[in-house]
């Protein structure tokens, strides 16, 4: 592995700058316990931040071998498969044959992990909805837009970092 360090980007500019705060402050809302418990309560799903990170991609994209998962999530294979497993005794998930590799397993939504994703997606929107009451529909609409334009730019940007790193010769 090499132990050049990498090369830094440009400066940000103050628009940027201004984007990657507000970011930031969404993120900590986004993520504190509180917050989930509350959702989890209003949604009526007993579930810990991981596992409804977990199903909500399954839900977006199934069925996924867990490794797939890991690699979305950001977390260890091993991580994956203790939710998963949660998961599972829970009835939220079940196993099935991949179809392009009888020696493999994909991850699947039940009926009950289906239903678990749509309360929560439906009281998390809820919430959104009064905290964004003020906004014109058209504000929504722009607003929608540009996140789903970011969330492209932000994937695409990630591919091509991870292929600059896996083809960059090894030291």
């Amino acid at each position: 592995m090499s132990t050049e360090p990498l090369p830094l980007p440009p400066a940000a500019t103050p628009q940027v700058v201004e984007i990657e705060r507000a970011l930031t402050r969404i993120t900590y809302l986004s993520t504190r316990a509180r917050r989930h418990d509350r959702l989890m309560t209003l949604a009526g799903v007993p579930l810990d931040r991981a596992a409804v990170a977990l199903l909500r991609q399954v839900a977006d994209s199934e069925p996924l071998r867990p490794g797939e998962l890991a690699q979305r999530l950001g977390v260890e294979a091993s991580h994956v498969t203790r939710t998963v497993q949660q998961l599972q005794k829970s009835g939220y998930v079940t196993r099935v044959p991949d179809p392009d590799d009888g020696r493999a397993q994909r991850i699947q939504l039940t009926e009950a992990g289906r239903a678990a994703v749509d309360r929560v997606r439906d009281a998390g929107a809820r919430g959104m909805q009064l905290a964004l009451a003020d906004w014109s529909p058209e504000e929504l609409g722009q607003l929608a837009t540009l996140f789903h334009r970011m969330v492209d730019d932000f994937l695409a940007y990630a591919v091509e970092e991870d292929t600059e790193q896996s083809t960059a010769p090894r030291a």
